[in-house]
C-alpha cells in the first residue's frame, strides 16, 4: 500500500466489520456525509493486515468525497475494504454477512462495486439491505455494471487533455495502459477504435494476452510500463502508481487514467508539475462508474447517466485551462474546487 496523503482528513466513522463464521474482516470508512449518505465501492483485496486495509479505506473514503462533490451527486464519500480470506470461503455468506452491516448503518453508507467484487456479490448484499447499487439494471432504469461508464469518462478526458497538451487527436498518439482488467480493457478497445497506439501490461498473463491478440498491442512488464516511450500514462490498476522514481523515469507528457489514489504521495504531483508533465486527477476522470451507481440508487434513467458523464470532460477541460492559467497543479486546483462544493453543502445545512 502506498503513503498516506498529507490532506487526508479525519474520517466521520469508521466501522470495524467481523464475523467469524462468514469469513468477514474488513472496515468501512464513511468519510463525509455533508452532500448526502456517504457512497463508494466495497474493495475485496488480500490486504496483508488491517493496518493496510484501514490505510486503503480511509485514503479510498476521502476520495469518493472529492469524486462525488466535483460529479455534482448527493452523496458524500465513503468505502469499504474487506480481506480476502486465504484458501476456500463461502462468498455468498460473507457478502450476506457485510450486507448485514450495511444495513446496520440505516442508510449512512451506500455501497457498490470495486476492485474484487461484482454483480453477484451485489445481489447477495442487495438480499439483506437496500443500500447498495451495481445490481442488473431494471426495465428503463441505470444499473449494472459501471465499469463501462469508467472508461467512457476516463476516455473523453483524455481526448480532451491530449487536445490541451498536444493540440493532436489520439489517433496520433501512443498510449502506455498500466492494467486491463474491467475498466482497463474498455479503454484500450476505445483508444483502439480512436486509432491510438496501445502499449500494456498487466500481472495477468491471460487477459494481457488475449487483449493484445484483439487489439494488436505491444506488451511489456508491469514493472517498465510508466517508463515506456509512449505520449500517455494510463493507470488503470491499483492506486499508488505515481511515484517520485516512476515520473522521473516518464517520458509521457500527460497522465490519465482510471485507477483509483493514483499519487503516491501529494508532492508527486508537484513533481509533474517540474517535469512539464500535465496530471489529470484520477477522482476527476473516472467518475463515471460513482455517476451510474447513484443514478440506479436514486431510481434514474440512463439518460441521466450519460449526461453526468458527459459532463466529465468539460470538467476536466475547464480544470486543466485554469491549472495552466494559474501555474499549478490540476491536482491542487481539482482538490480547491471539490473543497469548495463540500464547505458550500456545509454552509447551508448550517
Amino acid at each position: 500500500m502506498v503513503a498516506r496523503p498529507a490532506r487526508l482528513t479525519p474520517p466521520l466513522e469508521c466501522v470495524r466489520l467481523f464475523d467469524a463464521d462468514a469469513q468477514l474482516d474488513g472496515i468501512i470508512a464513511i468519510h463525509s456525509t455533508a452532500l448526502g449518505p456517504g457512497a463508494g465501492g466495497c474493495r475485496f483485496w488480500s490486504y496483508p493486515d488491517m493496518d493496510d486495509a484501514l490505510d486503503d479505506a480511509l485514503r479510498l473514503a476521502e476520495g469518493m468525497s472529492y469524486k462525488n462533490a466535483l460529479a455534482g451527486l448527493p452523496f458524500g464519500g465513503a468505502k469499504a475494504v474487506l480481506r480476502r480470506p486465504e484458501g476456500d470461503f463461502d462468498r455468498a455468506a460473507l457478502f450476506r454477512a457485510f450486507g448485514r452491516a450495511v444495513e446496520a448503518l440505516g442508510g449512512l453508507y451506500v455501497t457498490a462495486e470495486d476492485v474484487g467484487t461484482t454483480v453477484a456479490d451485489m445481489q447477495e448484499i442487495a438480499g439483506v439491505t437496500r443500500h447498495v447499487a451495481g445490481l442488473p439494471p431494471a426495465e428503463g432504469r441505470a444499473g449494472g455494471d459501471p465499469s463501462p461508464w469508467t472508461a467512457r469518462g476516463v476516455f473523453e478526458s483524455m481526448r480532451v487533455a491530449a487536445g490541451h497538451v498536444f493540440d493532436r487527436d489520439l489517433g496520433a498518439l501512443t498510449v502506455a495502459v498500466q492494467g486491463t482488467g474491467n475498466v482497463g480493457a474498455d479503454l484500450c478497445r476505445r483508444l483502439a477504435e480512436a486509432g491510438a497506439q496501445l502499449i500494456i501490461a498487466d500481472p495477468n498473463p491471460a487477459r494481457r494476452d488475449r487483449l493484445q491478440h484483439i487489439l494488436g498491442a505491444r506488451v511489456v512488464d508491469v514493472a517498465d510500463i510508466a517508463a515506456v516511450d509512449a505520449d500517455i500514462f494510463a493507470p488503470c490498476a491499483l492506486g499508488g502508481a505515481l511515484t517520485d522514481a516512476s515520473v522521473d523515469a516518464m517520458k509521457a507528457r500527460l497522465v490519465c487514467g482510471a485507477a483509483n489514489n493514483q499519487l503516491a504521495a501529494p508532492d508527486v504531483a508537484a513533481r509533474m508539475l517540474e517535469r512539464g508533465i500535465t496530471y489529470v486527477p484520477d477522482y476527476v476522470a473516472n467518475a463515471g462508474g460513482i455517476i451510474s451507481v447513484s443514478a440506479e440508487y436514486l431510481g434514474e434513467d440512463e439518460e441521466h447517466v450519460a449526461a453526468r458523464v458527459g459532463a466529465i470532460a468539460p470538467r476536466v477541460a475547464t480544470l486543466l485551462e485554469r491549472a495552466a492559467r494559474e501555474k499549478r497543479s490540476p491536482a491542487l486546483v481539482a482538490d480547491e474546487m471539490a473543497e469548495e462544493v463540500i464547505a458550500n453543502a456545509g454552509r447551508e445545512a448550517a
